[in-house]
């Protein structure tokens, strides 16, 4: 942390250094609730200025999601998922499937969690996610 927040002060930071302190937010975290979520948030928005990408974007959307609920997570990915982006990316789809779940919407949740089973990558991946589909009765 102490690394990070001298490399932070010098404000001459590139991708990297955000990224190490968005790691460092999850670390010293003790718990999920206990995270900077709000930070993490700011830290990803200043990542896309220096490198635009779509895996950002997403992240992103997930702390936005773990910040500002479900629903607005949900929404910052069906834009990216609309623009044609990470389409064939199974993550994307695991993601969607995750805040549909927490916002009670079984169907939904279920529909994302088969196509992100189908994208998977691998047989871990795919035996998790058909896992959380299941649960979902």
């Amino acid at each position: 942390m102490t690394l990070v927040e001298r490399a932070l002060a010098t404000r001459r930071f590139g991708p990297y250094t955000l990224q190490a302190a968005i790691a460092a937010l999850h670390a010293e975290a003790s718990r999920s609730a206990a995270t900077d979520w709000p930070q993490i948030c700011a830290l990803y928005a200043a990542l896309l200025e220096l490198q635009p990408s779509p895996v950002i974007e997403l992240n992103r959307a997930v702390a936005v999601a773990m910040h500002r609920g479900p629903a607005a997570g949900l929404a910052l990915i069906d834009a990216l998922l609309a623009r044609g982006e990470l389409q064939e990316y199974s993550l994307a789809h695991s993601a969607r499937a995750d805040l549909w779940r927490r916002l009670g919407r079984s169907d939904e949740a279920r529909a994302a969690y088969e196509r992100a089973e189908a994208l998977a990558k691998s047989e871990t991946e795919r035996r998790f996610l058909e896992k959380q589909r299941r649960e979902l009765g």
